[in-house]
């Protein structure tokens, strides 16, 4: 960032860095999904309705960075929501068709999976405008499924459970401050608090796109 600071964009100098790096453009989308989400004076389906706006955003954002120089561009995919701790207590449901067979919420991950959807056909798009640059699909939502559906083949006992926060379902009820209820042993989780993930779930998703199958083109081969 401090040297891309120090030059004018379109120069020399930006290509050049920017044709040897690897952009990471994303995941973009979450929060602002999240403001429909959490304001319950709306229908959660109001997001819906935001999401051709964000995808266009995002491919005028990759394609803004193309033409600054980049030659390789990560862009990763929304993750699974409804597996997340503060999406499956805050909307509690007492019906067993509303939860997959992992526990997660069908219609929330219904929502990240319509966004990938789209947001891969922006990709094609990206790719067929711009053929001599690798744009590279992150698939965050089937690495983060991969311990879901597998917990124990990645270490991890509970996938759907905060290791840091309170006593409330999935571990949720608390901030994670200083007074919050904390796990023995945060490499046994997929979640850090109700939002973020722990470094274990990271490693996961990490190992995936770079090694693959969560890229379209894995890391390990596109750079």
């Amino acid at each position: 960032k401090k040297v891309l600071a120090r030059i004018a964009p379109g120069d020399a100098a930006t290509k050049s860095l920017l044709s040897e790096s690897l952009v990471v453009f994303g995941e973009i989308g979450g929060n602002d999904y999240n403001f429909w989400f959490f304001d319950h004076t709306h229908s959660r389906d109001t997001a819906k309705e935001y999401i051709p706006d964000v995808i266009a955003r995002i491919g005028a954002g990759v394609q803004e960075v193309i033409n600054l120089g980049a030659k390789t561009v990560l862009v990763p995919g929304n993750f699974p929501i409804g597996c997340v701790p503060v999406y499956l207590s805050g909307n509690k449901s007492y019906t067993s068709t509303d939860h997959d067979q992992y526990g997660c919420l069908k219609w929330f991950n219904a929502f990240s999976q319509m966004h990938n959807q789209l947001l891969k056909q922006e990709i094609t798009k990206l790719k067929s405008q711009n053929p001599g640059v690798k744009i590279i699909y992150g698939d965050y939502y089937g690495a983060f499924m991969e311990f879901v559906k597998n917990p124990s083949r990645n270490g991890i006992d509970k996938p759907l459970v905060a290791c840091c926060g309170g006593d409330g379902p999935y571990g949720t009820g608390h901030l994670c401050d200083q007074n919050a209820k904390v796990c023995p042993d945060p490499s046994r989780f997929a979640n850090w608090d109700q939002i973020h993930m722990t470094e274990k779930a990271y490693s996961v998703i990490a190992n995936g796109v770079v090694n693959g199958p969560y890229a379209d083109i894995p890391l390990l081969h596109a750079c």
